[in-house]
């Protein structure tokens, strides 16, 4: 069986809640490939002891190396954690995320309350 990938970004103003949301749920994220963007991944892997493939930071190409990964069938699920009340510089980029996620029909967690569902729902299934 292939394990899923899951990718794991979050806005400055929101890292400290998806190292909250990653250590809680740190028993159902094991069982699945991690990766992130720069800073995001580092704080998971550094808080939680989960294995995290860092990519680079959003700002610096990040968002778009994981756009990527969803175009070539090598991401299943991503879990943004979008800050919205602050303007990004590379807004285009997380745009570009976030529409590759549509076209291609990868699940898209923006906030907390969406990314516990998607866990939920991902880790009662049998992916064979």
């Amino acid at each position: 069986m292939k394990r899923k990938t899951i990718a794991l970004i979050a806005h400055d103003r929101k890292k400290a809640d998806m190292v909250a949301f990653a250590t809680q749920n740190r028993k159902k994220l094991e069982k699945f490939n991690l990766i992130g963007t720069g800073t995001t991944a580092k704080l998971v892997k550094e808080k939680t002891g989960l294995k995290v493939k860092a990519y680079h930071s959003g700002p610096y190409g990040g968002d778009v190396e994981i756009a990527a990964l969803v175009v070539k069938g090598k991401c299943d699920v991503v879990i943004f954690l979008h800050d919205p009340l602050e303007p990004h510089p590379h807004d285009p980029d997380i745009k570009t995320l976030m529409r590759v996620c549509d076209v291609y029909n990868v699940p898209l967690a923006t906030n907390l309350s969406t990314a516990e569902i998607i866990i939920n729902a991902i880790s009662e299934m049998d992916f064979d």
